[in-house]
């Protein structure tokens, strides 16, 4: 039976591949997007699908839709984005997910939210495990998206615990791959750009701090697994390749990649930025029967070739 999914943030980087895979498995959906960091380019390809149609509207404003299904994925995601404007990036958290609640209350749709890593902070456990409860700063200029991130968890789980509410929560880690915005200021993007323009690759700190990079196929796969689970489970799960890399690792990958001339340099490391990030995911291979298959080489390819043809 074809459903009715709502994806709001659908025209961003993982939105607008999430709503290409709804579509491919026979559903209709709604794109929901005000377009602050989403961009019509990002999901063109599917204007002619009679099952697909897009919604400009913000998030923080109510709506009123019917749905079966409901991804919560609106939220600039990016540094550059997020402290834009902090107070908006909270907005956009936490009301953006009491209006997903709402909405899921009202017509009994299933409801996931896109949670972060970033909800460990700079972590004191590693590799992090859902049970974790985090390290933030909550007065700091990262605290706009990591406390708006583990506010809407918070609302998720009051929502189901009195409302009963049918969610999903995930903690997405570092992901990469087509329709990166190349100026969101992260750090794959930055190294393919400058790169590819012969520019230095510039890094923050000493190189040595660590993320786990996986690619948006393999996000997307989770995600849809995760809301076909049973309504007793929530979660959260972490999603999110364990196969940890440094930043000079990473680099030194980039230039071999697209064969640059490009030198690295390195910069003042900004402030409560994680030294470390690696995902434990062994409760996403028990439940979701999920782990990712895409090596970092393989997707760092299909992303730069992305990259070199919208620059």
């Amino acid at each position: 039976m074809k459903k009715k999914i709502l994806v709001t943030g659908g025209a961003g980087f993982i939105g607008s591949h999430l709503c290409k895979k709804l579509l491919e498995l026979n559903n209709e959906v709604i794109c929901m997007d005000n377009f602050f960091t989403g961009t019509k380019d990002n999901i063109a390809q599917l204007f002619d699908n009679p099952s697909f149609e897009v919604m400009r509207h913000d998030v923080v404003l109510p709506y009123s839709l019917e749905a079966d299904e409901i991804y919560n994925l609106a939220c600039p995601a990016s540094p550059t984005h997020y402290q834009f404007d902090g107070v908006q990036t909270i907005k956009t958290s936490v009301m953006g997910a009491i209006n997903a609640l709402d909405m899921a209350r009202r017509t009994r749709a299933k409801v996931l939210q896109t949670s972060t890593s970033e909800v460990y902070g700079d972590p004191a456990v590693h590799p992090q495990v859902e049970s974790y409860w985090g390290n933030v700063n909550p007065i700091g200029i990262r605290s706009c998206y990591d406390e708006g991130k583990r506010c809407a968890e918070t609302l998720f789980m009051d929502y189901h615990r009195m409302n009963n509410v049918r969610i999903k929560l995930i903690r997405i880690f570092n992901t990469y791959g087509p329709n990166m915005d190349p100026e969101d200021g992260r750090v794959v993007s930055n190294f393919i750009i400058q790169s590819l323009k012969g520019e230095d690759i510039t890094i923050y700190g000493d190189g040595s701090q660590t993320r786990s990079f996986q690619y948006i196929d393999d996000l997307i796969d989770a995600m849809v697994k995760m809301m076909a689970t049973n309504d007793s489970f929530t979660g959260p799960v972490n999603i999110g390749n364990p196969n940890e890399m440094s930043m000079v690792d990473l680099a030194n990958l980039i230039i071999e990649l697209t064969n640059s001339k490009s030198k690295i340099v390195f910069s003042d490391l900004p402030l409560d930025d994680p030294r470390k990030r690696k995902p434990d995911i062994s409760l996403a291979k028990q439940v979701l029967n999920w782990e990712p298959k895409v090596p970092v080489r393989e997707g760092l390819l299909a992303t730069i070739e992305y990259f070199k043809k919208i620059i």
